[in-house]
């Protein structure tokens, strides 16, 4: 024995020895049934828990809303670009029309129905 007094026996024993898995899986490891593990939490959390967790909310709601806000930003950016894209291909369009202009108002007397709805006032 030794001097102190004390001595702690270490057991070196295997707890129990498998076989080969039937499967042939020898990399799967033996798991807890869900039974045997106990996950008991705290009836009351301290303050300083309870501070860190709605720190971290809070930070983590502000980084969602400014995530929020860029992608809503970028969205009115590309609409805007949109609309001025659309009014400038309008725009031209009208310059490359081809006009007539008529001038007798008995042209338009004669003109079908069919044929009036085409015209535009400008």
């Amino acid at each position: 024995m030794s001097e102190s007094g004390s001595e702690i026996v270490h057991n070196d024993r295997p707890a129990m020895v498998r076989g080969r898995p039937k499967s042939g899986r020898v990399w799967k490891e033996q798991h807890a049934r869900s039974g045997a593990i106990v996950n008991v939490k705290p009836l009351r959390s301290s303050w300083r828990t309870k501070m860190n967790k709605k720190l971290t909310k809070q930070s983590i709601q502000n980084f969602e809303n400014e995530l929020k806000d860029t992608d809503r930003k970028a969205k009115e950016e590309k609409r805007l670009i949109m609309e001025a894209r659309k009014k400038l291909k309008e725009e031209n369009a009208k310059k490359a029309e081809i006009v007539q202009v008529i001038n007798k108002s008995s042209t338009l007397k004669k003109m079908k129905r069919k044929h009036l709805k085409t015209i535009e006032m400008r």
